[in-house]
């Protein structure tokens, strides 16, 4: 490593994958300071924020530095006038980082305009994999087919662009045994759906530690006090599940429930629908309807007298919202069969990017 030498990257970053990572890896590598322009434009569907949060996440690197900058300028290579535009609005992203205009003595780049950048900083141009060799991927090509290419995007990419797939039902409705059965369905086309994972019930397991909390043998539902900030504590937790998944999973994740489906729990058992936290972002609702699905009481359930009701509060209010939602009836290879036609529908419409400037 060179004693005090200042690195430059700049980028979109939109949305970063792995040829952006090995091209900061490398110019960290090679320097004592770097710093990374993320040049967005108000247009572009991604925020600049998430850009900037997904790269730090994967370049914790103490020297490896970020500076997010608003560019709203037109691309032309062969434009100096514009290139000065450009300049300047990097120019202004770095000194927003360190107090002034900071010295760069290495730009790093894998695209053609890398020698011309250097030029403009005064600095000396060093190439990483123009030719795509190594990791032969695009920003373009990812917002063109985010499937092709998910082997490229980092946990924090993948866990914001997976299609959140969610059953729902009443008690007894079959809806854990529809979204195993979902997952196991596009696990078994390979590929990048190979990982694809079902997100179990957090409530359950928060009603176990409840019981367990009371000290109490024979403790039942019964004996809970629920308040708002138990469901609120499901929500949230049920979201960090959802995540977790999405990081490690395929472009589409399974949910068994979720925080709205924990609202209208609240709604049950406090009298009050509640909140459905902010960050909860799902695709497709998968409604599983009671009729002809026997009662069993396993012991946790409400009692089979309450199913009709929930089925058509499930729909009501996922009517109300506007959320894309399905009802499954009849058998259980019936029911499959319609929610993987309602998920290939929701996957060949695709990803939804605004063009970049």
């Amino acid at each position: 490593m060179s004693s005090g030498r200042h690195g430059l990257v700049v980028g979109k970053f939109y949305p970063p994958h792995a040829g952006h990572h090995h091209l900061i890896d490398t110019a960290a590598a090679h320097c004592d300071r770097l710093s990374v322009v993320v040049a967005a434009s108000s247009v572009e569907s991604v925020p600049l924020a998430d850009r900037v949060a997904w790269l730090r996440e994967t370049h914790p690197q103490p020297h490896v530095n970020f500076a997010p900058v608003t560019d709203e300028h037109e691309i032309d290579y062969t434009d100096q006038d514009v290139w000065r535009l450009h300049v300047e609005a990097f120019r202004h992203g770095l000194r927003q980082l360190w107090g002034e205009d900071p010295k760069i003595d290495v730009v790093f780049s894998s695209e053609a305009y890398g020698k011309e950048l250097a030029r403009w900083f005064g600095a000396v141009a060093h190439d990483v994999d123009e030719p795509r060799d190594r990791f032969p991927v695009s920003g373009t090509a990812v917002r063109a087919d985010p499937v092709a290419t998910w082997g490229f995007l980092a946990p924090p990419v993948r866990a914001a662009l997976a299609r959140r797939v969610v059953v729902v039902g009443a008690e007894s409705t079959g809806t854990t045994t529809l979204a195993r059965a979902l997952a196991e369905h596009y696990a078994g086309r390979g590929g990048p759906f190979a990982a694809t994972r079902w997100v179990p019930e957090y409530g359950r397991t928060y009603c176990e530690e409840r019981l367990a909390a009371l000290g109490r043998p024979g403790a039942w539902l019964d004996d809970i006090e629920w308040t708002p900030a138990d469901f609120a504590l499901i929500a949230e937790r049920q979201l960090d599940w959802e995540d977790a998944a999405a990081r490690v999973g395929s472009p589409v994740l399974i949910c068994d429930t979720d925080a709205f489906a924990t609202a209208l729990w609240q709604e049950r058992y406090l009298g009050e629908l509640g909140p459905v936290p902010a960050r909860a972002r799902h695709d497709l609702w998968i409604v599983t309807d009671h009729a002809g699905v026997p009662f069993e009481q396993d012991g946790w359930r409400d009692g089979e007298a309450i199913r009709e009701g929930m089925s058509e509060r499930f729909r009501a209010e996922l009517d109300r919202r506007g959320g894309p939602f399905i009802v499954v009836t009849g058998p259980h290879e019936r029911r499959l069969a319609a929610a993987a036609g309602a998920v290939d529908e929701l996957l060949a419409r695709g990803w939804s990017f605004a063009a970049p400037l």
